[in-house]
């Protein structure tokens, strides 16, 4: 009797224990779904649309979707099936002018137009339209780190079976200019014009049928997506996008799309790219109850501000009443600050969220808004002991400006400003003194309280999260470089403001000595322009961008002070 006592007792025991493993083995799963899944959200109900004019957002918490590329079910709108979708509903034409294209299942869809008798036309920017599927072990390694982690990126994507090696049957499925060469697909980059490219062929748009615009921030990759293969956190740089169906709206950016195209891949040099391009006044366009105006950037320094695409921004910013929301990839134009001043000074309501990398840097305006400056930076970090040209602390700082929490490895790559919950500003253009200047780009000022609904939405998802205010190291920072500067920090003449007629220093025949004065440049890079330089001398600023060691962020501050 014992003995059947006992042996009952063990198998209740080993039941139970049995029962438990299988739980904690279930909790593991749920957990590790967790981890591989964006943080749960409160679902929300759907926002109504124009009838015209539709916003999507690729972290939107009233969607859900199935990634195509990672197997993750995630919060937000497939912007990548978006596109397709407008690809497929094609009749006539597609034109496309996107800065990136990596996105494979977009790329076939436009293929397949192209092999089913609708033309297809597509711009890139030049610096991504390399082929990366030709290049040796030899020529990946001379890659900069920031292009070698692009390339790793894409090598990635396409080495579908893991084994390192691209066959031609991987590269006709995944490597997107395969497969727009594969369909006779007609492409061109910014060095169509006979150049080494514009500042930055910054657009990302496509126009469908001469009747439709899908325009957004995001450029087409997994990054501004969907989220990188190799960092399975990450659920895609924060991006909007629009569907626009005006045959007026949609005339303004086949115009500007043909400016850069030209007579098409191997013709003349008639493309036109940045500065080159002819200026083109705001043009509004009524689509439906909504008005939507339209600018396309650059503009020439030899304009003034107050008609350059910021100068649209600013006049936009300076009409708000009560409130001014901006969630922005960089800021970093004086003149948008010094109006928004004015505007806190006035009693509106401002809050601003700008990207991690970029927000807490010497060139940005965040600083300005939170009462404080920072000494030039550029080069490896080293003080420089001045402010930036016409640098203007508010008197009164905010405690509104901060940035998001974002997963690891996203970026806040929003474009966007809210006025009074009435009226969105937004394009591919940042609030920049390049993107002003230099780059390709589109601005959209829509004028719709259910447009700017979706985009208040999405701002409060971000604000909810937020750090704001001048975090402690950062205040550190400061006092560290008043320090080393000996108490004593100067603000440069604010030549491009003012219209000084301080000289610029020519890159092509300047002295080294002379060259660090220049922002950002010590004696390292000093010697590798005069190198390059006596190769060939420079003849655009894509050529500078070109030497070892300078990149966009340090362009922008020379264009400023030197010239070639």
């Amino acid at each position: 009797m014992g003995l059947m006592l006992l042996g009952n007792a063990l198998r209740r025991y080993w039941r139970y224990l049995a029962l438990f493993c299988i739980g904690v083995l279930l909790a593991l799963v749920v957990l590790s779904q967790l981890r591989s899944s964006p943080l749960v959200t409160t679902p929300l109900e759907p926002l109504p649309q124009h009838p015209q004019i539709a916003v999507h957002m690729n972290h939107s918490q009233a969607h859900r979707y199935r990634e195509p590329y990672r197997p993750y079910t995630r919060d937000g709108e497939d912007l990548e099936a978006i596109l397709i979708e407008a690809v497929k509903a094609a009749r006539t034409r597609i034109d496309v002018a996107i800065q990136e294209f990596r996105l494979p299942h977009l790329a076939k869809a436009l293929a397949a137009k192209q092999q089913a008798g609708v033309p297809v036309r597509v711009i890139m920017e030049n610096t991504y339209t390399e082929p990366w599927a030709t290049y040796s072990p030899a020529m990946v390694n001379r890659l900069d780190p920031r292009m070698r982690q692009r390339y790793d990126d894409w090598h990635a994507l396409v080495d579908t079976n893991g084994d390192r090696h691209l066959s031609p049957q991987e590269l006709a499925e995944r490597d997107v200019l395969t497969i727009f060469d594969q369909a006779h697909v007609p492409w061109l980059d910014d060095t169509a014009d006979g150049s080494k490219g514009s500042m930055l062929m910054h657009h990302k748009f496509m126009v469908i049928d001469h009747q439709r615009v899908v325009a957004t921030t995001a450029n087409f990759t997994l990054s501004d997506i969907h989220g990188d293969l190799g960092r399975p956190e990450t659920r895609g740089n924060a991006n909007s996008l629009l569907v626009i169906d005006s045959p007026a709206v949609a005339q303004l950016f086949t115009e500007e799309f043909n400016i850069m195209w030209g007579d098409g891949p191997g013709g003349k040099l008639d493309s036109h790219f940045g500065v080159q391009k002819p200026l083109r006044p705001t043009r509004q366009v009524q689509v439906g109850d909504a008005i939507v105006a339209v600018r396309f950037s650059p503009t020439s320094r030899s304009r003034p501000w107050a008609e350059s695409t910021n100068g649209l921004v600013g006049r936009w910013l300076a009409r708000a009443r009560h409130a001014i929301d901006l969630a922005l990839f960089v800021f970093s134009d004086q003149e948008l600050s010094d109006v928004l001043e004015a505007q806190h000074q006035r009693g509106v309501t401002i809050r601003a969220l700008i990207d991690e990398d970029f927000i807490y840097r010497d060139f940005s305006e965040a600083l300005d808004m939170l009462g404080v400056a920072m000494a030039n930076t550029a080069q490896a970090g080293r003080s420089q002991c001045y402010y930036e040209a016409g640098n203007r602390p508010w008197q009164t700082p905010l405690t509104t400006v901060g940035t998001p929490t974002l997963p690891q490895g996203d970026k806040l790559h929003h474009k966007y400003g809210l006025i009074d919950r009435q009226t969105v500003i937004v394009g591919s253009h940042n609030w920049s003194e390049a993107a002003n200047r230099g780059n390709d780009e589109f601005l959209l000022v829509i004028e719709h309280p259910t447009v700017a609904a979706h985009y208040e939405r999405e701002f409060e998802r971000l604000y909810a999260n937020s750090r704001l205010g001048l975090p402690p190291q950062v205040r550190d920072r400061i006092a560290q470089q008043l320090a080393k500067c000996g108490g004593v920090i100067e603000t440069r003449s604010p030549s491009r403001t003012t219209g000084s007629s301080t000289p610029k220093i020519n890159l092509n025949t300047a002295t080294a000595a002379e060259l660090q004065t220049l922002p950002g440049i010590g004696p390292k890079l000093a010697a590798e322009i005069l190198k390059a330089r006596q190769k060939k001398p420079f003849t655009s600023w894509a050529e500078v961008d070109a030497v070892p060691g300078i990149g966009p962020k340090l362009i922008e501050r020379l264009r400023e002070h030197a010239t070639w």
